[in-house]
């Protein structure tokens, strides 16, 4: 696992549980002025949501932005209809190049699941959704979050560290205690008048300026 300890982090003048709505605004403010535009946050539709998710789960943003790979996915399986029918040589075509060839496999199983278990509407109820194959607590609170403004807290491997560093946790992430706190603490963190907004800028803050190695804190 990377050294998430926080080297050069400025030291915090705030409690961030203690002055929670301070955190929230700033944080808030900072993405507004500063959202990448992803084709993903262009839509709230669940099912682009969640092929986006998995598609990102094991695959770098720059790997699926080369080649517009989740625009092109959509474009041949455009909905949960084309998807839950295709063959699986045409649906492991549509992935080639993203490696990991279950996750396109889950996400069919998923969108025939929704078509038979829910008349084609996506639950908005993240219990629900992590009932779908393949779908899981993280993927579940992202398409709830994201396409229905649930107030759900979600925690990636971006959040895990922004949140590791933010309240000075040394524990190795992957360890289910440590996941328990960290999930406890992105709730507590969490605004519920824009949880979509949020949780997109906790997981910007990830990756363009809490980052693994060269963390710019100061910045």
């Amino acid at each position: 696992m990377p050294d998430l300890r926080p080297v050069l982090k400025p030291a915090s003048a705030r409690d961030p549980l203690k002055n929670v709505r301070a955190l929230r605004n700033a944080l808030l403010r900072w993405f507004d002025q500063r959202p990448t535009d992803y084709p993903w946050r262009q839509t709230t539709d669940p099912y682009a949501i969640l092929v986006s998710e998995i598609m990102l789960q094991q695959t770098t943003v720059a790997a699926v932005i080369q080649n517009r790979r989740f625009e092109r996915f959509l474009e041949t399986f455009p909905d949960l209809e084309t998807l839950a029918a295709a063959p699986e040589p045409e649906l492991l075509r549509a992935w080639e190049g993203l490696g990991y060839y279950n996750r396109v496999r889950n996400i069919q199983k998923a969108a025939r699941a929704v078509l038979s278990e829910h008349s084609g509407e996506f639950p908005p109820d993240p219990e629900a959704l992590a009932a779908l194959p393949g779908i899981g607590r993280y993927t579940a609170g992202a398409v709830a979050s994201f396409a229905f403004g649930r107030a759900v807290p979600i925690v990636d491997a971006n959040i895990a560290r922004v949140l590791s560093r933010l309240f000075d946790f040394h524990e190795p992430v992957d360890q289910a205690a440590a996941q328990s706190q960290l999930w406890s603490w992105a709730e507590s963190l969490l605004s519920s008048r824009s949880p979509r907004a949020f949780n997109s800028a906790l997981m910007e803050l990830g990756q363009s300026h809490c980052s693994v190695r060269s963390p710019d804190c100061r910045q």
